[in-house]
């Protein structure tokens, strides 16, 4: 009784700023218990809902570069209406992939937390083999809608072995498993992509950067070479993720129709 006296007995202004404090703690509790327990609001089994996108990741390549990135979001952006991110990269996309997918894990699981449907992760250059191992050891085989790499070197670039056969003890982390034959990929090479998973990857074979470019040819993807669509088409490694034609190429993956290689270039 003391306390309904007390409480009738303070002003309704103070009632809600006490209220909102109260959700307010409830709510920094139950990020601790989740926390401490070791709780994900992604999920851990199944797939998610082909008919329901959400957001779309898009992870840079070695070195972290993210201005090309950041117009390919802005265009999924303007012709979806979709939310997009572009990630920061531990070690400027240098160091060591594993803890790069860590980092593209947990914009998934913070993603999921605020309520998405699905994600989307579109992998560019070295970021593609981020999203592999994401996919592979982090649940991303869980919570991935759909992928979509870029000039991926899935095989590795001769370009990472060169540099470190030129330069002993100058190539990062990422470059050393980068090396085609190195031990990060050929674990990988023994953990194929979930056959429920749709995966497009798409490669120019200008490039100077991925060497072999069908370094990008994935078992159990959706493999487009560039010129093989779109004849003549210039593009080089670098153009990837602005090029008029990859870009159509990628608002076509992001939707919800079946996943397909096309039969012509989606752009002139």
């Amino acid at each position: 009784m003391r306390i309904t006296a007390w409480w009738r007995g303070i002003s309704p202004r103070r009632r809600l700023l006490m209220g909102g404090v109260a959700v307010v703690v409830v709510a920094v509790l139950v990020a601790a218990v989740l926390a401490t327990t070791g709780t994900s609001a992604a999920p851990r089994a199944g797939t998610p809902d082909q008919d329901k996108p959400g957001p779309v990741l898009l992870v840079p390549g070695y070195g972290g570069g993210q201005g090309a990135l950041n117009e390919l979001a802005a265009r999924i952006r303007q012709a979806t209406g979709r939310s997009t991110e572009v990630l920061t990269l531990a070690d400027d996309g240098t160091g060591d992939l594993v803890e790069q997918a860590g980092v593209l894990a947990e914009a998934v699981e913070n993603a999921y937390a605020r309520g998405a449907p699905s994600v989307d992760v579109i992998g560019y250059s070295a970021g593609g083999v981020v999203a592999r191992l994401w996919v592979s050891r982090d649940g991303g085989d869980h919570q991935a809608r759909r992928v979509i790499t870029l000039g991926a070197p899935m095989h590795g670039t001769g370009l990472a072995a060169a540099g470190g056969a030129l330069v002993p003890g100058g190539c990062p982390t990422a470059c050393v498993q980068l090396a085609p034959g190195s031990t990060l990929l050929r674990e990988l090479a023994k953990e194929p992509i979930p056959a429920t998973l749709p995966w497009l990857s798409v490669w120019t074979e200008r490039d100077e950067t991925v060497t072999p470019p069908e370094s990008a040819r994935l078992d159990g993807a959706v493999n487009v070479a560039l010129q093989q669509i779109c004849p003549g088409n210039q593009a080089g490694h670098g153009d990837l993720p602005t090029d008029p034609a990859v870009t159509e190429l990628v608002l076509q993956a992001l939707g919800t129709s079946p996943l397909e290689a096309p039969a012509e270039c989606l752009s002139s």
